[in-house]
């Protein structure tokens, strides 16, 4: 299965590098992403998803992104997690090529759905997240104007696959180092789909050290493949995007405790 998966996506890039080969304009980028993600345990199966994403253009120095995103958690199974919510996210003008041909600074509405599958072999940890984006993302009709006055609706499916291995304990308990890698491709579907049918891709590869129950921090490579969704002189712009990211995880256990 996890052959398969990876297969699947090496083949999907593979494909899109050919297609846009001989047409393609590159924007080279270094990038910070730090996160937080906090969750508040309700219930044994209902929690709430708190999620703020600061997203640095030239690593530290200026803004990328800022995506502040809220779910609801239900567990299913021990290994079966769903989540439905929203986001909002502030893109910058970064890079030399910029999102939107008005060079400006555009917001973005989400909902989202999601689906995530855990799974152990041995000492490996492996999960699967699906989750399916709707979009409406703001632009300029006029770079002039104060604030963007135009809407596009979008449609993005995202699947990650993400691994992980604890290195100093057999298990992922208090107080255990360990060593994490994820990729997630992006796909864009629907009617307002341009050039990017293709969207993306994100790689990580991570050390991470889980305190207790409650926090956990990692750290490590991040690699970002953008594909814009216009053309610039009849040409595909790509985006790719390195750097650094650093997350960090808060669980928190609201349950009323049994006397």
């Amino acid at each position: 299965m996890h052959k398969f998966l990876a297969g699947s996506i090496a083949l999907t890039l593979f494909s899109v590098g050919a297609f846009a080969q001989n047409n393609r304009v590159a924007d080279q980028n270094n990038v910070g992403w730090f996160t937080n993600n906090t969750t508040f345990q309700l219930t044994k199966k209902w929690g709430i998803h708190a999620e703020y994403q600061w997203r640095r253009d030239d690593f530290v120095t200026n803004w990328q992104q800022s995506l502040a995103r809220f779910g609801v958690n239900y567990q299913v199974a021990p290994g079966v997690l769903l989540r439905a919510g929203g986001a909002y996210i502030d893109t910058y003008n970064y890079g030399d090529i910029p999102l939107q041909a008005a060079g400006r600074t555009f917001p973005e509405y989400r909902t989202f759905q999601m689906v995530q599958l855990a799974e152990k072999k041995g000492r490996v940890e492996f999960s699967h997240r699906f989750m399916l984006e709707q979009r409406w993302v703001k632009s300029f009709s006029d770079a002039s104007l104060p604030k963007a006055d135009r809407t596009t609706y979008q449609n993005r499916l995202r699947y990650m696959f993400r691994m992980q291995v604890p290195l100093n304990k057999p298990t992922m308990t208090n107080n255990t180092f360990y060593a994490a890698a994820y990729d997630e491709i992006f796909i864009g579907f629907g009617e307002n789909v341009n050039a990017n049918v293709f969207d993306q891709n994100r790689l990580g590869l991570l050390l991470g050290y889980r305190f207790n129950n409650t926090v956990r921090v990692e750290g490590g490579y991040f690699n970002q493949i953008v594909q814009l969704g216009r053309l610039v002189n009849n040409r595909n712009v790509f985006q790719y995007n390195g750097g650094f990211i650093i997350n960090s995880f808060i669980n928190l256990d609201l349950q009323k405790k049994k006397k």
